[in-house]
């Protein structure tokens, strides 16, 4: 399959209801974004998705929610008030400011300007957002979290003391975090606002097992993206050199996603050895030992928008005449989809109606009456529901549907008593 076009997507999403652009109504805001009805749904499927494979299924994991605004002394121990930045330089024709280690945008940027480019030296530019907090001047400086890693790192100990879990084990987060970025765009790829699904999980500070269970991860969560639906062929792993790696960081990777703008991070796995437990001043004793030491931390760090952005490119198929979004059905926003052959029809409807109550109780369940049926399936097509269920006239003679394929529009009559388990069997094909 081709790599689809970027433009054809956004276009998508606004008309389908997946992502709108922020305060569009007062011409926008650069860098946010809005989820949509269907936006929010693939969304929380992918999270769902994500947790349950990395929490609910292990039993050496456990979750945290922490706080967004956490003390700005945090962000002075880990590093980031000194060492989270970019290069940004700034075009001295117009005095737009970019990043200066994207020479395709620079380049771009070049091309608008009649003149001989002219840069000012790069300089290091902080991405944390800062906030005033408090009810009378002069209010105290704070931070939006930068990322979420953070709040896993301030609360290890509580979470150890509370819960009785032993190294080797994870802490698993999902949560909003902010980052001033200088040149947001490629839709959702750069936000100033985004959300991010994390695993830290701590291990001995061994040097010779921690690059293993390193490895162990790496494949762990490239087959997680296969197994919801990415072609394997747009996906590969980019290990950092030492020179671009985080200034945590003993080994990181990329999960890269192939886009017709380029090789793009979905997601980084990252050895951040005892970098930030250190620096809270964070050690482990382990009750079997007796031994105290500060644990390394592996993580896998993915960003939710993006990620639903790789989703939404790899299913998004144009034919000679329709639009299919072939996502998995554990991320669709609706799996299956009914409709009355005629909305005039009051019996039609009822029965529709009731078919639609007794498979919403299973299934992710659309209900749509408008236009001819050709018409109804194409537009479940183009947002991704995997079955169309129709009831027409057969149906009140003989108690049978028609099933109606998203991918291969192939079409058989199932029985209203036997729905249920032949989705079930469909879904779990």
């Amino acid at each position: 399959m081709s790599l689809t076009a970027l433009a054809d997507l956004v276009s998508l999403c606004k008309r389908r209801g997946f992502i709108y652009p922020g305060s569009a109504i007062y011409g926008g805001y650069k860098g946010f974004w809005d989820y949509g009805p269907l936006g929010v749904a693939l969304k929380r499927n992918l999270k769902d998705a994500w947790w349950q494979t990395m929490v609910t299924d292990r039993d050496d994991v456990v979750g945290l929610d922490a706080a967004i605004i956490m003390n700005p002394e945090v962000w002075r121990a880990s590093g980031h008030l000194d060492s989270f930045t970019d290069p940004l330089v700034e075009c001295k024709h117009c005095h737009q400011r970019f990043r200066a280690d994207e020479p395709t945008q620079l380049a771009k940027h070049e091309a608008t300007h009649d003149q001989p480019p002219a840069w000012t030296e790069p300089k290091k530019f902080n991405l944390l957002t800062e906030v005033l907090l408090g009810a009378t001047e002069p209010k105290s400086k704070a931070y939006l979290r930068g990322e979420i890693t953070q709040g896993v790192f301030v609360n290890f100990a509580h979470v150890v003391a509370s819960t009785r879990i032993k190294i080797p084990f994870g802490i698993a987060q999902i949560g909003k975090a902010f980052r001033n970025e200088i040149t947001p765009g490629n839709f959702t790829f750069r936000s100033l606002e985004f959300e991010q699904m994390e695993l830290e999980y701590f291990v001995p500070p061994d040097d010779s097992a921690a690059p293993k269970i390193f490895t162990q991860l790496q494949a762990q969560r490239l087959d997680w993206y296969v197994k919801l639906g990415l072609q394997a062929s747009h996906l590969r792993f980019r290990e950092h050199q030492a020179d671009e790696r985080a200034h945590y960081a003993r080994l990181a990777t990329d999960i890269e996603y192939h886009t017709s703008f380029g090789w793009k991070e979905c997601e980084g796995i990252h050895h951040r050895g005892d970098w930030d437990l250190s620096h809270h001043h964070l050690t482990y004793h382990d009750p079997e030992t007796n031994a105290t030491y500060t644990p390394y931390v592996l993580e896998t760090s993915v960003g939710v928008d993006r990620a639903a952005l790789f989703f939404l490119l790899d299913a998004y198929e144009l034919t000679a005449d329709r639009v299919i979004l072939k996502l998995h059905p554990r991320l669709a926003p609706y799996q299956v989809a009914v409709f009355p052959l005629l909305k005039n029809k009051p019996e039609l409807v009822k029965t529709a109606r009731q078919v639609k109550d007794r498979l919403k109780a299973n299934f992710r369940t659309a209900w749509d009456d408008r236009g001819n049926i050709g018409k109804r399936y194409y537009a479940q097509d183009e947002i991704g529901t995997l079955y169309g269920i129709t009831i027409d006239f057969t149906t009140l003679q003989d108690e049978t549907v028609t099933v109606r394929h998203r991918d291969t529009t192939a079409q058989v009559r199932v029985s209203l008593a036997k729905l249920v388990d032949y989705l079930n069997h469909q879904f779990k094909a």
